[in-house]
């Protein structure tokens, strides 16, 4: 526990990249199994701890702290591990009955929720400040010690000395604590075999188009389609060892939402891997993105569910057929691939996501000015020739969404942020006006915490701390004052918020300290906005 500890307290202040590939990199040296896998679980958001959650960790403290001082403690500090562990009551310091990463996250898996709590408890006793802030940060699973997965997985490639293609390969077909991984990467044993294992293969994305771009590149060179207003999802139909068929329906971050797809799942009656876009389709038209969200992270879909909200899956690409790999194939080869297996039997609740036909920047610049009217994202641009690569590499794929919608509204509310920013109000309510009861009154539209540089951030701050009005735990009520031009994606109608509306994607596009808050816009601004996407 002493090592991961020190690994998340360095990796919490280190800003440099290769810094923290080469810290990771040596503590995968130097760890023993099963500590390391365990380790990069919890850096890579796989670690699962069956009993032990956050909600364990106030009760607790609570119990050993007064709760208000608590409270005041938690809305200052801003994370909840990191105040856990400074206002646990010292005890007297243990090495011996602390336990290892492994064995406390085996303990903790195989304790009862009472029970769990008791271990927590004696632990957090014998431990010091920051053996007790690591073991908390794994119970809440928010390390935030600034490592994504895909680097923790790159720190992984560097440590073996292979490529991160070949650990992203493999990675979804590996469970914690990762012996087969490890044993590979330190000359011990093979690949970890995944050929009859459905597993998930990386997708290939697409970087947002700077349109001062577009001069030099060649519209011959790419291909067009749109961007369907879904999620993006991966299927994988393979046989096993046994030759049985196994079926799976992934998200793009490689989660499996099989259970909540069945008929998807269905009709997977085939040998291929497959990438496209998740949508509901009625009458061979794309429902609102609304409607597919209410079937988004269901563990079980109702008959009736099944039948109002169709599910349906556009074509992009075909990454293998059968156990041939495409990917190393230029677009258009793969595209032909695609089109001749699609067009060789009947492919229920699939079809191609057709290619637009253009000759010039202008030509399609047309073509994506139809996009909201149409409910869709926008375009996506593709080179032809382009292979199919994971991650976000920069220049084969584009995407080219529809100009987002802009709406002037006023601060209501801030927060402190998390982690870096827990020192700074950056979380903030945002509202329109109305009419009610014969007064004007602001309410609530959407809530927004980035689209600012770190020195408007800093403005920010000072504002909110200047002109608070009242205080609710962790939030501020400000002067309204300060008016925000904030962008979003969309707006549809809700029944969860005040307001009757709810904006998709809202960012801050531009802090107007030039404009009066009393000219700032109406609530049936929004709702204007609404009725033209229907129209």
């Amino acid at each position: 526990m002493k090592a991961f500890a020190r690994l998340l307290d360095r990796l919490a202040f280190l800003s440099s990249r290769n810094a923290k590939l080469a810290l990771l990199a040596a503590y995968f040296r130097e760890t023993p199994d099963p500590d390391r896998g365990i380790a990069l679980a919890a850096l890579t958001g796989d670690l699962q701890l069956r009993t032990a959650k956050p909600k364990l960790i106030r009760d607790l403290v609570t119990e050993r702290v007064d709760p208000e001082l608590f409270g005041w403690s938690y809305d200052f500090v801003g994370d909840l591990a990191e105040t856990a562990a400074l206002i646990w009551p010292t005890g007297e310091r243990n090495e011996a009955a602390v336990p290892g990463l492994a064995a406390a996250v085996d303990q903790l898996n195989r304790a009862h929720k009472d029970s769990a709590a008791k271990l927590v408890a004696e632990w957090l006793d014998v431990m010091d400040p920051a053996e007790r802030w690591a073991l908390l940060k794994l119970i809440t699973g928010a390390l935030r010690v600034g490592v994504s997965a895909r680097l923790a997985r790159t720190a992984l490639a560097d440590y073996g000395a292979v490529e991160v293609g070949a650990i992203e390969e493999v990675w979804h077909a590996l469970t914690p604590p990762y012996a087969e991984l490890f044993a590979w990467l330190d000359g011990r044993g093979p690949l970890p075999e995944t050929r009859a294992t459905p597993t998930f293969r990386p997708l290939m994305l697409a970087n947002p188009l700077d349109e001062a771009e577009l001069a030099k590149m060649q519209a011959a060179d790419y291909r067009a389609e749109w961007k369907w207003d879904g999620i993006r999802v991966q299927l994988v139909a393979v046989r096993d060892a046994q030759g049985a068929r196994v079926r799976r329906v992934y998200s793009r971050t490689g989660d499996d939402i099989s259970t909540a797809f069945p008929d998807v799942v269905e009709a997977l009656d085939f040998e291929a891997v497959l990438d496209g876009e998740l949508l509901v389709v009625r009458d061979g038209q794309a429902a609102p993105f609304a409607d597919l969200q209410q079937r988004l992270g269901r563990k079980r879909v109702s008959a009736k569910m099944l039948q109002s909200q169709p599910a349906h899956v556009r074509l992009y690409d075909m990454l293998f057929d059968g156990e041939e790999d495409l990917r190393a194939l230029p677009l258009d080869a793969r595209r032909g691939r695609l089109e001749h297996w699609y067009g060789a039997a009947d492919r229920p609740r699939l079809d191609l996501s057709p290619l637009l036909d253009f000759e010039s920047w202008e030509e399609l610049a047309d073509l994506r000015a139809g996009a909201r009217e149409a409910g869709i994202e926008g375009l996506m641009l593709k080179r032809a020739d382009s292979p199919y690569l994971a991650g976000r590499p920069k220049g084969p794929w584009f995407k080219w969404k529809r100009d987002p919608l802009l709406v002037d509204a006023v601060l209501m509310y801030a927060q402190r942020g998390h982690g870096k920013r827990s020192s700074f109000y950056s979380d903030y309510t945002f509202g329109c006006w109305r009419r009610r009861e014969g007064r004007d009154e602001l309410v609530p539209v959407g809530k927004a915490y980035f689209g600012f540089t770190d020195e408007e951030l800093g403005q920010l701050d000072r504002w909110v701390r200047a002109h608070t009005t009242q205080r609710f735990g962790p939030v501020r009520e400000v002067e309204q004052a300060l008016v925000f031009e904030v962008a979003f994606d969309a707006v549809q109608r809700s029944t969860r918020h005040k307001s009757g509306i709810a904006m998709r994607f809202p960012r801050i596009s531009r802090i107007r300290w030039d404009k009066p808050a009393a000219e700032a816009d109406w609530l049936p601004t929004l709702e204007a906005m609404i009725e033209g996407a229907r129209g």
